[in-house]
């Protein structure tokens, strides 16, 4: 098993009709209530000729960004890795949909 400091989680969330594969060095519960947060998003640091659109697409998009908040309800899963994968983008086809809750009602 990987050290504390060595661990690398693949994250699979959903996003405006979008699967979202994300793999990042720290996972949690966030202090704001409903929210995972997510730091320190790792893409491949290949020096292949070949280039993935997808994965250029989310470095793209997260670039400058510390810390990512995900809706817990939007997360599919959460697995810990050895090694890194390709980051990537997919449609939300099939059976995939954002967990159902019950709307919070204000306090009187």
């Amino acid at each position: 098993m990987a050290k504390n400091n060595d661990r690398i989680y693949k994250v699979i969330f959903v996003n405006q009709d979008q699967v979202f594969e994300l793999y990042a060095k720290h996972v949690y519960q966030s202090d704001m209530w409903g929210f995972l947060e997510i730091e320190e998003l790792v893409f491949g640091n290949r020096s292949e000729l070949v280039i993935d659109p997808g994965e250029e697409k989310l470095k793209t998009e997260f670039s400058g960004v510390k810390r990512s908040y995900i809706p817990s309800h939007a997360i599919v899963r959460i697995d810990e890795v050895e090694n890194e994968g390709v980051a990537k983008v997919s449609e939300a086809k099939g059976t995939i949909a954002a967990f159902p809750v019950a709307p919070v009602q204000p306090r009187s």
